[in-house]
């Protein structure tokens, strides 16, 4: 049980890092079938919510901030060239999980190819595309005149395999493109397939997802998504598809056991925060929702229980 109380937090937290909208189409051309898990910045919006630039100071995990800290090393800021950023893991056989990150927006990549020339730094090629290194031992290449797509030198070539018709790409994965589908309209989403799903369920629940119950119910989780907005405070909600509307059940009074348990040793402030989570069962989805105005939500980011599950 004391695992348990965590259940809330970890899915409601774990990806909370990125704000999103639609991937452009460069950016779903090249992320191959194997998708582990889709992420999509919308650095416009993140720019007018106060709240939401909080959250991502507080809770940019790592692998974010190397890939900012590169594009800055050839000449782009995030923050000012950069109308979207989509990173996408994906599995790479035995090379195991491999990320790229797909920038789309107003940097030129003349601009970039003519500094490039003046600093001698000369690409390699890769079928058509010329490929550049970057700090931290990344790499990236143009798709078009303002879409780059960057990552280590195996994430990159892998990608482009994927756009280049030679391996299977998004699109021929309909599991996951379905739920891209019902949330992508969205100011934020992201998208966790199926294996990915059931990973972070088990690391959720903890003792409780030993239990042979449980091994069979894993089964039956197809994948996750979420949509995020800032519009009106905090509005955040998660949906886990699952095969049938008993698994959808089971899940659901399992987090609401830990909610529950939780309460009883909360600090006030993050009672008001689980006095507004909602969770139920929707035919063959678990749905969780919550809901906090701003000076809320910020409150809770300064709490105990928010920095040691945003880490």
């Amino acid at each position: 049980m004391k695992r348990l109380q965590g259940v809330l937090w970890v899915l409601l937290f774990s990806s909370a890092a990125a704000w999103a909208v639609a991937m452009g189409s460069s950016a779903r051309g090249v992320i191959p079938s194997e998708v582990q898990q889709v992420i999509t910045v919308d650095y416009r919006t993140l720019k007018n919510s106060s709240t939401a630039m909080a959250l991502k100071d507080q809770v940019l995990p790592p692998s974010l901030k190397e890939f900012e800290s590169s594009l800055k090393g050839v000449g782009i800021d995030p923050e000012k060239d950069v109308d979207q950023l989509t990173f996408a893991s994906y599995r790479h056989g035995k090379e195991g999980i491999k990320v790229v990150g797909i920038a789309q927006g107003s940097f030129s990549s003349k601009a970039f190819l003519k500094k490039a020339k003046l600093n001698k730094v000369k690409p390699t090629k890769y079928r058509d595309a010329d490929i550049y290194p970057m700090n931290a031992g990344m790499e990236m290449t143009f798709l078009d005149d303002s879409s780059l797509l960057f990552g280590d030198g195996m994430a990159v070539k892998g990608a482009l395999d994927a756009r280049d018709g030679y391996t299977p790409a998004l699109d021929s994965n309909s599991q996951v493109t379905d739920m891209i589908g019902s949330v992508e309209s969205a100011t934020v989403w992201s998208i966790l397939d199926q294996q990915g799903t059931q990973n972070m369920l088990l690391s959720a629940l903890g003792d409780a997802g030993k239990l042979a119950d449980f091994d069979t119910i894993k089964k039956r989780v197809l994948g996750s998504r979420y949509q995020m907005n800032f519009q009106s405070g905090v509005n955040f909600d998660l949906d886990v598809v699952t095969s049938d509307s008993v698994t959808a059940a089971t899940l659901s009074s399992l987090v609401k056991a830990g909610v529950l348990y939780r309460k009883m040793t909360a600090t006030p402030v993050e009672k008001v925060a689980l006095e507004n989570v909602a969770i139920n069962s929707d035919s063959s989805n678990l749905q969780m929702h919550f809901k906090a105005d701003d000076k809320q939500f910020q409150s809770l980011m300064h709490s105990q229980l928010f920095e040691a599950v945003s880490k």
